[in-house]
């Protein structure tokens, strides 16, 4: 398997630094670091996450990173980091 990251997911990835540097710079570099680790599993264990049926053929899961929801696609061989966010973000 391979891991690729979508546009959006680097954005959300800068979007959530932006947010968290202000408050505590190191914190926000955790965070990144853990939220681009996390996906590595992935790799041995691609089908973890829930799978989410509104996204039927495709087969789009969802995994939580601490407070941090991740969606991704399984397309063939390659696993795709669809989206990021804080599960209190509305969405």
């Amino acid at each position: 398997m391979e891991l690729k990251w979508a546009s959006k997911a680097l954005s959300d990835l800068a979007r959530l630094y932006e947010f968290l540097a202000p408050v505590n710079r190191a914190a926000a570099a955790r965070t990144v670091q853990s939220l681009t680790a996390a996906p590595t599993n992935l790799l041995e264990n691609p089908r973890i996450g829930e799978r989410l049926e509104e996204f039927d053929p495709r087969e789009v899961r969802r995994i939580l990173v601490g407070h941090y929801e991740m969606r991704y696609e399984i397309q063939e061989s390659t696993i795709y980091l669809l989206r990021l966010w804080h599960t209190r973000e509305k969405r």
